[in-house]
C-alpha cells in the first residue's frame, strides 16, 4: 500500500462509508464479498468462543456493523447481553434489530470509535472484533488496543478476531496479494478488484497475523490460536486464564 499512514482516512470519512452501506453489510453473501471465505472464518470465530469459553453471559462486538457475528454467536448461545460499538448509528441501529430476533439477552449500543469509549473492565466473556482492526495505524495505536481488549476481557474469557492481514516479507506479501486480486478478479471482474485495491490503499492499516499474535500474548493473553488463513485474511483468537 502506498498511502501513508497520516494520510488514510479519518474516523469520520470510515464512519460516512459504512453510515451508506447498511443493507449490503446486513447480508453476508453480499456484505463479505471482497472477503476470502468470510462465511467460514465467521462460523469458526463464533464456534471457538462457544468452545473456549465456559460461561457466556456477556459479549462485546467491536465494529459490529451489521451484528453478523453476534447474530452468528446467537445460534450457540440464545441468551446473553451484549454490547456493540460501531462508528455508524445505522449499522448499530441496524445490528439491535437483528440481533433482537435471535437473542433474549439485553442489547446495548455505543456509537463511536471503540480507543474512546469507556467500557467496563473485566466486563466480557467473550470479545468479537471482525473486519475492524486494520483500521488501527501505528504500533502504538495498535497496542494500546490491545490492551484495552485485554483490560476489558473477565478471567476464562475469550477474543476472537477476524481480518485483512498483511504479511512480514515482502515476496510473500507479493504472493499473497496477487492471489488476492485473482479472488475479486474471479468474483466480479477487474473493475471490483480495482475499487477494492482503491479502498484499501486510502482505508486501511493492516498487520500480519504473526504480529497479532505476539501482540496478544505481550498485552497478557496466555494462549493463542490461529484458526484459518487463506491469502491476505486469518481467523485467529485468544483466551485469558481464569
Amino acid at each position: 500500500m502506498d498511502t501513508p499512514l497520516n494520510q488514510k482516512s479519518s474516523v469520520a470519512e470510515i464512519k460516512e462509508r459504512f453510515d451508506h452501506d447498511v443493507e449490503r453489510f446486513s447480508n453476508l453473501a453480499t456484505g463479505q464479498a471482497a472477503t476470502i471465505d468470510a462465511p467460514l472464518a465467521m462460523e469458526l470465530i463464533t464456534q471457538a468462543a462457544y468452545n473456549s469459553t465456559m460461561s457466556i453471559q456477556r459479549v462485546l462486538d467491536i465494529g459490529c456493523g451489521a451484528g453478523n457475528n453476534t447474530v452468528k454467536l446467537s445460534q450457540y448461545v440464545p441468551a446473553f447481553d451484549c454490547d456493540l460499538v460501531d462508528l455508524s448509528l445505522p449499522m448499530l441501529e441496524k445490528a439491535r434489530d437483528r440481533i433482537s430476533t435471535v437473542n433474549t439477552g439485553k442489547i446495548r449500543i455505543f456509537q463511536g470509535d471503540f480507543r474512546e469509549i469507556n467500557l467496563p473492565n473485566q466486563g466480557y466473556d467473550v470479545i468479537l472484533a471482525a473486519a475492524v482492526l486494520h483500521h488501527l495505524r501505528d504500533d502504538q495505536d495498535w497496542e494500546s488496543t490491545f490492551e484495552k481488549i485485554y483490560r476489558l476481557t473477565a478471567p476464562g474469557g475469550s477474543v476472537w478476531i477476524t481480518d485483512l492481514v498483511f504479511h512480514e516479507t515482502q515476496p510473500v506479501q507479493y504472493l499473497m496479494w496477487q492471489r488476492y486480486g485473482e479472488y475479486l478478479c474471479s468474483v466480479s471482474g477487474e473493475d471490483f478488484k480495482a475499487r477494492v485495491f482503491e479502498y484499501i490503499d486510502k482505508e486501511d492499516s493492516p498487520r500480519p497475523v504473526t504480529y497479532q499474535l505476539s501482540l496478544l500474548r505481550k498485552v497478557g493473553f496466555e494462549h493463542v490460536e490461529l484458526l484459518h488463513k487463506n491469502s491476505c485474511f486469518a481467523a485467529f483468537g485468544a483466551i485469558k486464564t481464569a
